[in-house]
């Protein structure tokens, strides 16, 4: 008689919800929260919810994992503004790449909290626009999209330490860096391999 293949064997009703929450339960006691894939409106809702009740649990630092190509840009902005506006300490860690608005997100710690592991890729550039409608509209977009160029510099220019007039050179076409030219850059604090190395801080 044939043995079934373990893909065959169907999955008991509720183990997957319950390895879910299994897996929930750990990343929450372990006060760790994952940022990956593209930042959306969804994301930026869940993300900020755990944030918070992270925050109202303990005053202990939050590991924060990064790995994203970007995305919506207030989505972003909302992840940034909660993280500096609860009360733990968050340590942002880099890994895979961190591009566009998950760097804006990334950037809402103090330096010397901002890690990444020694793979890590970022990048930096202006937003995109591609809007269409009438010439109004493509008007009013065009000076949105300037508005939040230069508060995506200001933003860089104040976390780097470099002068705003270079930053603004340096997003209008993309801007890729290492880890090691990161860490030059001042983006990025110091380069980790292990989550041991986060402690003390």
């Amino acid at each position: 008689m044939d043995t079934p293949d373990k893909a065959d064997i169907p999955t008991p009703p509720g183990a997957l919800e319950a390895r879910t929450s299994y897996l929930e339960e750990k990343a929450f006691k372990s006060r760790t929260l994952l940022v990956f894939g593209t930042v959306t409106d969804v994301m930026a809702a869940d993300i900020t919810r755990r944030l918070i009740a992270l925050d109202a649990d303990s005053a202990e630092p939050i590991d924060m994992l990064v790995s994203s190509p970007g995305g919506h840009l207030e989505s972003g902005d909302a992840i940034h503004d909660i993280v500096r506006f609860i009360a733990a300490p968050v340590n942002m860690v880099g890994t895979g790449w961190v591009g566009s608005a998950a760097t804006h997100l990334y950037l809402s710690v103090p330096r010397e909290r901002r890690y990444c592991t020694p793979n890590t890729r970022f990048l930096i550039h202006q937003p995109s626009g591609g809007s269409g409608g009438p010439a109004s509209d493509i008007a009013i977009q065009a000076r949105e999209i300037v508005k939040a160029r230069e508060r995506i510099a200001r933003t860089i220019a104040r976390e780097t330490g470099k002068p705003l007039e270079t930053v603004l050179v340096d997003i209008e076409r993309d801007y890729w860096m290492s880890a090691e030219e990161a860490v030059e850059y001042g983006l990025v604090s110091r380069i980790i391999e292990r989550k041991t190395e986060l402690r003390g801080v």
